[in-house]
């Protein structure tokens, strides 16, 4: 009697052990396929030989210099973790802004860079938080205080989204967007993206009330990615990638790992990637709309551009981690200049700019950090009020939790002035207008105070 193939063959043979195998040994042993024969057969599985990483990493722009001790390390450690990742075998060009700070272990693409691959998308480039992104909304002379005051009623900030109640309409071609996609048609999915519409998150995620330093008009900024839905999306496709990864360039590191466009699951993450992108324009919108309707107040002008995500020309796609784009090829519904939000008692900088070989079409998208955040609040001294009141002296400051979050006042963030200075000397945009801060709400530490923490201290206590 034959003796069957086993996987175990196969990998002798030199083929890489995949889902194909259980299929194919199947196939072999019942046709009983031997010499030639099962060569012929198993010729469709043959993978091409692993793409190698670049052996000396792709040149990249470095508009970004250190002004002190504190930033020299964090320069550093940005421009080697970007020297790392510019070995990634798809990557032909690169850019790191001034706002740049390191974003996970070396060899991951830093806040602040720019990547850019041929016909190929990497989720790891451009995270979990896809397509965040700045809304603006000119009020013209609306009292400050009132859209800030309107705002709050509407907005809504920390973890999870919206009761049934208090969710806004889920707009219907934006639900045919949703189940025609094979990776956004699941029942959980476009639950979350129901509830989710309309909120803004944590972290650094801001609603922002200001005047126009030219015409004294008030406007609010909103500052938000794509919540759950984006989140989701962003962990099916690095499992996608991963799969590529393991048959393709092995080598490459994981968070590196990548779809090649001109597959079929290429095609469908970037459709996926556009209503995303749609979906998080809706959340701004629904947002600077409510607060227009609650006050019977008229929008003056309106525009919005994201910061974190993928932007395609030909068959180059650029991976912006927090990068403002300039260049209008990337924005297809552009309708106005570009935001830059630096930190809660700065304004935000309204710009624009041309496409330079070393800013790639992009500038920075805010302030950045030096340090991490337990950085920061280790450095910080006195009580948590007196530095909220020294720090936001003259703003009406709000945390939708109560709780003040230090680790987002300014001093948490570079020097603005010094991101200003340096978007001048790398020639990364011109600044247009200012919204001048009159004051901003932001999610503040939401867990300090959690219903899921009361009931573990609770039940510590029972148990004593």
């Amino acid at each position: 009697m034959k003796t069957k193939i086993t996987g175990h063959d196969l990998i002798a043979l030199g083929y890489r052990q995949g889902k194909w195998m259980k299929e194919a040994i199947a196939h072999i042993n019942e046709n009983e396929l031997q010499g030639e024969a099962m060569t012929e057969y198993l010729e469709q599985f043959k993978l091409p030989d692993p793409i190698a990483l670049h052996k000396t990493p792709i040149e990249f722009s470095i508009n970004i210099k250190a002004e002190n001790e504190m930033e020299e390390d964090n320069v550093s450690k940005v421009i080697n973790s970007m020297q790392t990742l510019m070995k990634t075998p798809t990557l032909v060009d690169g850019a790191i802004m001034p706002d740049a700070c390191p974003a996970g272990p070396d060899g991951t693409i830093p806040v602040g860079g720019v990547a850019v691959a041929k016909n190929a998308i990497h989720p790891g480039m451009h995270s979990a938080d896809i397509c965040c992104s700045v809304m603006l909304t000119d009020f013209g002379k609306t009292d400050p205080k009132a859209i800030l005051d309107a705002a709050h009623a509407n907005t809504h900030f920390g973890p999870g989204g919206r009761d049934r109640n208090s969710q806004f309409r889920f707009p219907k071609e934006l639900l045919e967007a949703f189940e025609d996609n094979v990776l956004l048609n699941d029942k959980e999915m476009i639950k979350i993206a129901r509830s989710h519409l309309g909120t803004q998150g944590d972290g650094n995620h801001f609603l922002f009330i200001g005047t126009s330093k030219n015409t004294g008009n008030t406007m609010m900024v909103t500052h938000h990615g794509s919540r759950g839905p984006g989140a989701k999306l962003y962990n099916k496709g690095m499992k996608i990638a991963e799969r590529f990864r393991r048959d393709l360039s092995p080598e490459t590191k994981k968070q590196n790992a990548w779809i090649p466009f001109d597959t079929e699951e290429g095609e469908n993450y970037w459709d996926a990637l556009q209503t995303i992108r749609d979906w998080t324009k809706t959340n701004h919108e629904v947002l600077h709309n409510s607060v227009a309707e609650t006050l019977g107040i008229d929008i003056e002008n309106r525009y919005w551009n994201e910061h974190n995500f993928v932007f395609k020309d030909g068959d180059l796609f650029y991976h912006a981690k927090g990068a403002t784009p300039l260049d209008a090829k990337f924005m297809p519904d552009i309708t106005g200049p570009r935001l830059i939000p630096l930190n809660m008692s700065e304004p935000v900088l309204i710009v624009e700019g041309s496409t330079t070989k070393t800013n790639l079409g992009f500038a920075p998208h805010g302030a950045g950090r030096n340090v991490s955040r337990t950085q920061h609040r280790k450095s910080k001294t006195g009580s948590v009020m007196q530095i909220f009141k020294e720090e936001t002296r003259g703003l009406d400051v709000r945390f939708f939790s109560t709780e003040i979050d230090i680790t987002e006042l300014p001093s948490a963030y570079k020097n603005a002035n010094a991101v200003r200075a340096q978007m001048d000397e790398f020639g990364l945009g011109n600044v247009i207008d200012e919204v001048m801060p009159y004051g901003c709400i932001m999610a503040g530490d939401w867990q300090k105070n959690a219903p899921w923490k009361k009931r573990r201290e609770n039940r510590k206590r029972n148990r004593r």
